[in-house]
Order: C-alpha cells, then sequence, then structure tokens
C-alpha cells in the first residue's frame, strides 16, 4: 500500500504546502537557542510553531519565502495547538495574513 503524504499541513496561522524541490538560492536559517526550527512565533503569547528534531531545516529564498526540508518523521510542536506529525519531504512556509483598517496586509497574531 502506498503511504499518501498530505498536501498542506495547517497549525494556527502556519501552513505548510508540499513542494517538488525547494529554489537553488535558499540559505539555510539558524535554530534558536533551544536548537529548534521555529516557523513562526506568536505575537501574542511568544509562543513558537517549532520542529525539534535534527533532520529539520528552515530554509530562505532570495524572495522571502521560506521552505521547510524534514529529513526524518517530525513533530510541529505549540503550546497552544495539537501536536501535528510531519512526515519526511519539502515544503513551503506560508503565514496566514489579515487585512488591517489601512487595507494593508498584516500577519495573523497567534
Amino acid at each position: 500500500m502506498k503511504r499518501i503524504i498530505p498536501w498542506m499541513i495547517r497549525q494556527g496561522d502556519v501552513l505548510m504546502i508540499a513542494v517538488d524541490a525547494i529554489p537553488n538560492d535558499a540559505v539555510e536559517q539558524p535554530r534558536d537557542e533551544s536548537d529548534r526550527v521555529v516557523l513562526a512565533y506568536g505575537e501574542a503569547t511568544g509562543h513558537g510553531h517549532a520542529l525539534h528534531e535534527p533532520g529539520v531545516a528552515m530554509l530562505r529564498a532570495a524572495n522571502q519565502e521560506v521552505f521547510l526540508r524534514v529529513l526524518e518523521p517530525s513533530t510541529l510542536v505549540h503550546e497552544e495547538h495539537d501536536r501535528i506529525a510531519i512526515p519526511p519531504g519539502l515544503y513551503r512556509v506560508v503565514r496566514q495574513r489579515e487585512w488591517s483598517d489601512a487595507d494593508e496586509p498584516t500577519r495573523v497574531a497567534d
């Protein structure tokens, strides 16, 4: 039986979309002081959408898009959301946005 990898994964205001490749100009980003890959910090609480496994890397492309390389089964953790199993693969990370009164997009505060 073939294992199906989800096309999209969402946790709060973070969306991960499976991709076939990461741009060649993407540069690996450093982990935080707790050795986590943090996809987003909550602006209201300071909590983070994070992965702890060593086989996970976050990369940023020249156009500022964020990507995730997951080499081993991992878990997306956040203090206010259920944990989500992340299968190995390549993902583009998208932050949810909302419109303000000034008609300018802003990131959603988690």
